[in-house]
């Protein structure tokens, strides 16, 4: 075959083949026999962009024993590469809202290193806006951004197109129903790489008017904390609490912030307004927040007062044994030895420690609550363990309970087993119960028998 034959098997630009899968093959081969590997992979390629997937596996998996033959390593890869292109592009045209082969066909384009590819498969892909305005549908396509912003960053190098990526989706979300605390946090990072501190707090500042979130504000304190813009922090963290007065963690960061400046006054007046709140996701950690603070500043006075306080809201077992732990630790006698490098517990601690476990253990058996009482009970034998007196510790060993195993009835009429605890004292009150009801039965008897014996002789 001449190159005249051979060139007119190839079709003229503009006028469609009429070439089957088969023609092209032969082509191909006949080429390859010729030794005009160059023309035969051209004939290849027109081949695979021009036929469709369902029509072109023969000629695929013949392309790829081709180049494993006479190509080099990088034309299997791109054989391999151009395949996996083929079948992204038929998946997005059938699902152009699943974003998960969005991801896969850019990652496979920033492996070939095209930029102009690369942003022409991320531009087509944020094109496909989600039909809802319903948060769950936006988290994996906001993702789309965020990666094409990092890319043009870090690999494409145009620093004015990423600020143009992120604005355009910032513009794109609906603030006023949703927003992703994370674009306003990246945009305001990459200002900052930019030494652009003024576009950052510019960015942050917007997203907290127009759609303010813990998260938002966290992170403008830490990026102004890390500026050593304390003033600034001060007020942040005033915003956030009128944003959110609940957030317990807000509150003891800020307490957190005066105590690292050393203001303690104003730490503790923080700490009296977080405690004052009448709503708070999680107060115990404010209450152990301020109690720590207290101790650690060596205010016995106030962190017994604390205690107190917290007590009156709460009469939790916890509450109890921290409290008891706190008297043994608060020791400001000056009296103890120090011994092997552990200063002495002197007797007054050892006494206040004891009378903080015997008003808890009051106080739970009054409320008839079993199984804090145990909890107690092993806490305080633990303490008189380290601290007491073999006496000590006998009274509280008589104090221990036993456990039992017992029927309840259920709602359904049917029986379940449980373990209960039978306490001593409990066991001595109930038998003392028991003996008033059996002397007023026998009471009772003999004035029904005194009154049988009136009616006989009458």
């Amino acid at each position: 075959m001449n190159l005249w034959t051979r060139s007119y098997l190839l079709p003229m630009p503009g006028i469609s083949s009429p070439l089957t899968q088969y023609q092209q093959l032969t082509d191909s081969r006949y080429e390859a026999k010729l030794k005009e590997y160059e023309r035969a992979r051209v004939i290849f390629k027109y081949a695979l962009d021009r036929l469709p997937r369902s029509k072109s596996h023969l000629l695929h998996k013949n392309y790829t024993t081709f180049e494993k033959q006479f190509g080099e390593r990088e034309g299997v890869e791109d054989v391999i590469l151009s395949k996996r292109r083929v079948q992204y592009e038929e998946q997005v045209k059938e699902a152009p809202k699943n974003y998960d082969v969005w991801f896969d066909y850019a990652r496979l384009e920033e492996t070939l290193g095209d930029p102009d590819r690369v942003r022409d498969v991320y531009e087509r892909a944020i094109a496909n806006i989600p039909p809802t305005r319903e948060k769950r549908h936006w988290r994996r396509y906001i993702y789309l951004w965020i990666f094409y912003a990092l890319w043009e960053e870090m690999v494409g190098k145009d620093i004015e197109r990423t600020r143009q990526v992120y604005s355009e989706c910032l513009k794109l979300i609906p603030h006023k129903q949703f927003t992703f605390a994370k674009i306003w946090l990246f945009k305001a990072h990459f200002e900052i790489r930019q030494m652009n501190l003024t576009g950052a707090r510019k960015t942050l500042g917007q997203a907290i008017g127009i759609c303010p979130k813990d998260r938002l504000f966290k992170g403008y304190i830490e990026l102004e904390t890390k500026l050593h813009e304390f003033s600034r922090c001060r007020t942040l963290y005033e915003k956030h609490i009128e944003f959110n007065p609940s957030n317990a963690a807000t509150w003891i960061r800020f307490a957190e912030l005066e105590i690292a400046l050393e203001d303690d006054e104003r730490a503790r007046a923080i700490f009296e307004l977080a405690v004052a709140q009448e709503t708070l996701d999680m107060p115990e950690l404010v209450w152990k927040a301020y109690i720590d603070f207290e101790e650690e500043s060596g205010e016995f006075s106030r962190t017994r007062n604390l205690f107190e306080r917290l007590l009156e809201k709460t009469d939790h077992v916890k509450v109890w044994i921290s409290y008891a732990h706190f008297e043994i630790n608060a020791d400001d006698s000056g009296d103890g030895d120090e011994e092997d490098g552990e200063a002495e517990v002197s007797e007054a601690a050892k006494s206040r420690a004891r009378a903080v476990f015997t008003r808890a253990y009051a106080s739970l058996k009054a409320k008839d609550l079993k199984e804090e009482r145990v909890v107690l009970l092993n806490a305080w034998k633990s303490f008189e363990t380290t601290h007491g007196a073999p006496e000590d510790l006998q009274k509280v060993e008589a104090q221990m309970p036993r456990r039992v195993k017992k029927r309840r009835k259920l709602d359904d009429d049917s029986y379940e087993e449980y373990m209960d605890y039978l306490f001593p004292a409990d066991e001595q009150a109930n038998a003392g119960v028991l003996k008033l009801l059996q002397a007023a039965h026998q009471w009772k008897m003999a004035q029904e028998q005194q009154l049988g014996r009136g009616e006989g002789s009458v």
